[in-house]
């Protein structure tokens, strides 16, 4: 595979969008490998090295939700943006809760595809280049930035990008209210209702990593947003 550009990796059944896609995509800079069933796309993964995917939902053999979560278990960081042709909030769940950065409902515009995919990517390595403070620790946890890891003294567990941002958020503004709003503009662009929800799945996945160390808390103040409450130290 050609090194000099991004890699994508884009799995979706309908032939005629699976083209258009991976020839615009590749004409935007990108080396996009198209495969057509999710079985076929996780040997792909398995045999190569992506720096994002798109997967469609529904497909015959392995549907997307199943291809997310073994492409999980393999790596735990490579972005995934789900294409739907629903617009049910029990896909959306779903799809976060597997760890996906994003979801597009079909049919969308090849331009807002290609701005969600950029933004991603884009945050993504803002993450690597600009993170003043490496490690925070949070009751009995450490908290890597960078490596977004959240360790204890038994286990250490990997956190999403949006898990992460979302902790270190809190994390900064520690025994303060994280403006729910403020939030959402800063990790999700935007303050919609289905971003919204969103974050509130991450915020109940987080209190139930925390839960690890009963003297830490994540509060809802409602009519604000949230709060982490905990003594914390910072290590720089």
């Amino acid at each position: 595979m050609e090194s000099n550009k991004p890699q994508l990796l884009v799995v979706e059944d309908d032939q005629n969008l699976g083209e258009i896609l991976s020839e615009y995509l590749d004409l935007k800079g990108y080396k996009t490998t198209l495969c057509r069933d999710g079985v076929e796309g996780l040997k792909s993964f398995k045999s190569n090295s992506y720096d994002f995917c798109i997967f469609d939902i529904m497909m015959p053999k392995k549907d997307g939700f199943t291809l997310a979560k073994e492409v999980r278990e393999i790596d735990e960081h490579v972005p995934i943006v789900f294409l739907t042709a629903k617009s049910m909030k029990t896909d959306i769940i779903e799809g976060l809760k597997l760890g996906a950065d994003d979801y597009l409902t079909k049919p969308f515009s090849m331009e807002e595809l290609l701005l969600r995919i950029n933004s991603i990517r884009k945050r993504a390595g803002q993450q690597i280049l600009q993170p003043k403070i490496q490690k925070y620790n949070i009751g009995k946890f450490e908290f890597d930035v960078q490596g977004q890891n959240l360790s204890s003294e038994y286990n250490t567990r990997k956190l999403t990008s949006k898990e992460s941002q979302l902790l270190e958020l809190l994390v900064k503004n520690v025994n303060r209210t994280l403006n729910r709003s403020e939030a959402l503009k800063l990790i999700w662009k935007d303050d919609t209702y289905f971003n919204a929800r969103s974050m509130d799945v991450y915020i109940t996945k987080l209190r139930k990593i925390l839960k690890e160390d009963s003297a830490l808390q994540i509060l809802t103040i409602h009519g604000q947003g949230f709060r982490l409450v905990t003594g914390l130290e910072v290590e720089k």
